[in-house]
This record gives C-alpha cells, structure tokens and sequence, in this order.
C-alpha cells in the first residue's frame, strides 16, 4: 500500500501519516524531516531529492506526508494507490497550528527533524493563513483530485477526519 498525504500547513497531514504507517505497518516518511535539518535550516536541493529517491526505491509500500512539489510530486501521485488532500479551511489549520504549538513548545515533534523545536512566528501564521493557500497551491489541489479522482480522499474537517481514522479506505 502506498499512500500519498498532501493539503495545506495544519491540516494534520503527519499525525494523519503516522497513524495510517503504524495502522497499515508501512513506512512512513514526513517530508518536513527531509527539508530541515536541525534549528531549522534547509537541506540542499540534491540532498532532499537523494533522500526521497532512496525511500522510494528502496520501500513497496509507504506513506509520504508533504506537498513539496519539486521532490518527485507526480511520481509520488502516480505511484500512490491512495491520495489524501486535506484541505482545512484557514481558521481550523491556524487553530490546529496553535495546539501543536503549545503541546511541542521547546521541543521537537515527533515528526519533525530533531533539533527543530516547535515555533509559531509571524512568518508561520502568514503561510498558514495566506502564502500557502495561494492560487497555484489551490490549483494543484484540484489538478490531483481531477486526475486522480478513482484514489483521492478528500479531508475538510475534523469530523470528515475522526470519519476517515475510523473507516480508512473503503473500510480497510
């Protein structure tokens, strides 16, 4: 089973990725893990791609959280037997935000690469609630619910998300 998990900043897509690896006994890759390193910088270009290559070659089966579009997005789309694309309104991921703030302030998330301790900034709070909801990430959403429309679940909410964590796929 390999399962893709895309949509906007605090919809959830890593805790979503963690319980979908360890419910199905897949490995899991948090695409957050593979851009930073420690206190937050970036990793090289080539580095990510060599990351996320040797996950995919080396794992059948998988469960990939991220959007980063650059890494692989159509192989990882065209590859996936299930595609979720959760997409929060801004209000609910902005509170989501908050909550993972204060549950992780000083420390890292388990999902995140260590030495990243859990921040809310103002440069955060403006991509949760405008720069990552601009019109390209908005079009590249329906792109793959369009052309992927027999394997996409689409999440708006928390009650469709306790939904999904209960049924999973088609009731698997």
């Amino acid at each position: 089973m390999r399962i893709a998990i895309i949509g906007y900043s605090g919809s959830g897509k890593s805790t979503l990725c963690r319980f979908l690896g360890e419910k199905y006994g897949i490995p899991m890759l948090h695409f957050d893990t593979v851009h930073f390193l420690p206190n937050w910088e970036v990793r090289a270009a080539a580095e990510k791609e060599k990351i996320v290559r040797d996950f995919l070659d080396k794992n059948e089966n998988w469960c990939i959280d991220g959007n980063y579009s650059k890494i692989f997005f159509d192989e990882r789309m065209e590859k996936a037997d299930f595609i979720v694309v959760m997409l929060f309104n801004r209000i609910n991921s902005l509170w989501r935000v908050w909550k993972r703030f204060r549950k992780y302030k000083g420390r890292s998330r388990p999902d995140m690469t260590a030495g990243c301790d859990e921040k809310l900034d103002f440069e955060f709070v403006r991509w949760v609630l405008f720069d990552g909801r601009r019109k390209e990430s908005r079009l590249k959403y329906k792109k793959v619910i369009s052309d992927y429309k027999d394997k996409v679940v689409v999440i708006k909410n928390q009650k469709q998300l306790d939904r999904f964590m209960k049924i999973g796929f088609g009731g698997n």
